[in-house]
């Protein structure tokens, strides 16, 4: 079969980009894990990362290519209690991946909160093999949208391999900007970890409709990327308006203490 044909070259970019849309919440992933680690050690992990990502997302597409069928079969099913669902092994791994992800966020936040270690945040909080290990482990997880859309679109194996690849270069070159942004503009980390959030919760919904989840006959049905994008829109827009709202009230302060200290002057 000949690969290079505009077919497959028109794929090629088709897939790269779909690499690219659906790469932003793996992305904002590695940025936040990379910054648990030794701050000497923070690119090397993103590139490590990435890297063993890629690896284990061919060797993914290639078994995903062989056993289709078998993400296909039920694992288990639950009916009791009002809960009524039939998991397969794709439902379980996206579920795994929503709760892993909504846990992490949750505990960097809780972090974030607590006073006794405003002297010690910047102390890494992470082995660089236990980050390396988290982070190609979720991005896997991550890869599992962008796989089964590949498949859906090409069963051209070199094809799909070679957009994986692209968009690891794509995904080096964007995390060490993405992290320097975070790193020069801390008060968006706040931000970045409460769309994390939201990714976890997408992917649970995900995983449920997969699963064909139901609660008291009310079905799951899975966030769709207009909508997570939407969302992530609004909570951009929020920040960006409360963060010059705090400047405006900041610069009110100000005047009126100034204008105390005149007239107690007097």
């Amino acid at each position: 079969m000949e690969i290079f044909t505009f077919e497959n070259l028109f794929t090629l970019l088709m897939l790269t980009l779909l690499q690219a849309v659906l790469g932003f919440d793996n992305l904002l992933y590695i940025t936040l894990e990379s910054k648990r680690v030794d701050p000497a050690k923070q690119a090397k992990l993103r590139r490590n990362g990435i890297a063993m990502a890629v690896i284990f997302r061919i060797v993914l597409l290639f078994a995903v290519m062989k056993m289709i069928s078998v993400l296909d079969q039920s694992l288990f099913k639950i009916d009791a209690f009002g809960i009524h669902g039939d998991f397969n092994f794709h439902a379980v791994i996206v579920l795994f991946g929503g709760i892993f992800i909504i846990y992490t966020a949750v505990k960097e936040i809780m972090h974030m909160l607590v006073v006794d270690d405003i002297g010690h945040s910047d102390k890494p909080k992470s082995s660089y093999m236990k980050a390396l290990i988290s982070i190609s482990v979720m991005t896997s997880v991550f890869s599992f949208d962008s796989i089964l859309s590949a498949i859906a679109l090409t069963d051209v194996f070199p094809v799909m391999a070679t957009a994986i690849i692209i968009g690891g270069v794509l995904m080096v070159w964007l995390a060490d900007r993405v992290a320097d942004f975070l790193q020069k503009n801390r008060m968006y980390e706040v931000l970045g970890l409460f769309i994390l959030f939201i990714v976890g919760i997408m992917l649970l919904s995900e995983g449920g409709h997969i699963a064909h989840l139901e609660f008291f006959g009310n079905p799951v049905t899975p966030m769709s990327k207009t909508t997570f994008y939407f969302v992530i829109a609004v909570l951009v827009l929020v920040d960006v308006v409360q963060g010059r709202y705090s400047k405006k009230l900041l610069v009110e302060r100000k005047h009126i203490a100034k204008l105390n200290q005149s007239d107690s002057s007097v």
